[in-house]
């Protein structure tokens, strides 16, 4: 049953809005995105007045839930502070004076700290960020195998793909269904080479721009870990943004990680991206596992000559400035770019070759770095 903007609107209208007002008279609506049974949309209000909306948009996300035909609801609350208007006081600091640590924002109410929102997601016992500074160096792909490589040393294993803006999991594992609802309304993560994967890319078609301010990414974003029936799983690997703004940090605010990779290729641009996104996940405590050094040399298919076409060694250097495990090196090599084309990633598709090897290696320290927690779980 196909869903109309208009049902979504009449629904909507049933709403009032903080100020007694329909919800669609309030002036706070978003373009309403509904298409194949999901519905996006977000409300916009000012930053002042945003506490008072929250009840409004769990309600506004419910009764478009209700609609039949509805499969997936996605409401986001926007809130901007109006031009000229005064920025709230800054909590106090034992740094510099005038200067906030992002670790140390604090609520207005509570004195606690951001991170104390975070909450575990029932039956997984580690979640894991793949993070890069920036697009581009190979992230996704080596989010995969990595997550392939822990499969293969015997845990159970899941893939986030929360690169909100560009999902690349789709193509990489050659999924395109659409993830089916249980009883309790939850989406049930697509199955492929023993992992339960779950992506934004699932729920929208390949060539739709993902124009979304960052609080709607963030609600996809925890939509996708908490409405999703993930079962039991060792470690759910996430594939994040690339990047340090502010979907990135509220991710790692939000998200109970028990670890971040880096991934950086050799270049000096790539390692000084490399170096913000360690420094962020530092800062809001979250452990780094280690960089990878994507694309480390040019081995040659045919003669396996190695040619360091972008420089080489400088990832390694880095994790050894910053006292960071050095997690290992991977190639720019055809096979790895071809099975990664075709959505079959090379650790499943050549589990004997090198390059299985090396993935298996860096989840290996991964894994090492994670016996605690998981034993724990």
């Amino acid at each position: 049953m196909s869903v109309t903007q208009q049902q979504v609107l009449d629904s909507l209208a049933r709403i009032k809005s903080p100020r007694g007002v329909a919800l669609t008279n309030a002036n706070v609506l978003s373009a309403i995105s509904a298409s194949d049974g999901k519905v996006f949309f977000s409300i916009n209000v000012d930053a002042a007045e945003a506490r008072a909306w929250e009840s409004v948009r769990a309600e506004a996300e419910a009764v478009v839930r209700a609609i039949p035909g509805v499969t997936t609801a996605m409401v986001a609350l926007t809130a901007e502070r109006k031009p000229g208007a005064a920025p709230p006081p800054p909590a106090p600091s034992r740094g510099t004076p005038g200067v906030q640590p992002v670790h140390a924002h604090k609520p207005p109410q509570g004195g606690q700290s951001p991170m104390a929102r975070q909450s575990e997601i029932p039956g997984v016992a580690a979640v894991i960020a793949v993070a890069s500074g920036k697009g581009g160096v190979g992230k996704s792909t080596t989010a995969l195998n990595l997550a392939l490589g822990l499969r293969d040393l015997g845990l159970k294993v899941g893939l986030l793909d929360a690169d909100i803006y560009g999902p690349s999991v789709p193509r990489l594992t050659g999924l395109r269904d659409k993830p089916a609802l249980n009883d309790e309304r939850k989406m049930i993560p697509l199955r492929r080479f023993g992992l339960a994967i779950m992506s934004i890319g699932f729920l929208v078609e390949e060539e739709t721009a993902m124009i979304w301010r960052g609080p709607m990414v963030m609600s996809a974003v925890t939509q996708m870990l908490r409405d999703v029936e993930w079962g039991s799983l060792d470690v759910l690997v996430v594939d994040m943004p690339p990047g340090t703004g502010d979907a990135q940090l509220t991710l790692a605010q939000n998200v109970p990680l028990k670890g971040a990779v880096i991934v950086s290729t050799p270049q000096d641009l790539s390692l000084i991206d490399a170096r913000r996104g360690l420094a962020m996940f530092k800062k809001v405590n979250v452990p780094v596992l280690g960089i990878v050094e994507n694309m480390s040399y040019f081995q040659c298919p045919h003669c396996g000559t190695k040619s360091d076409i972008f420089g080489h060694g400088g990832a390694r250097h880095e994790a050894e400035k910053l006292g960071v495990p050095f997690l290992g090196e991977i190639p720019l090599h055809m096979a790895i770019r071809a099975t990664s084309d075709a959505g079959n990633p090379v650790v499943d598709s050549e589990p004997d070759g090198p390059h299985a090897a090396i993935y298996r290696a860096i989840a290996g320290q991964v894994r090492d770095q994670l016996k605690g927690v998981i034993a724990a779980a």
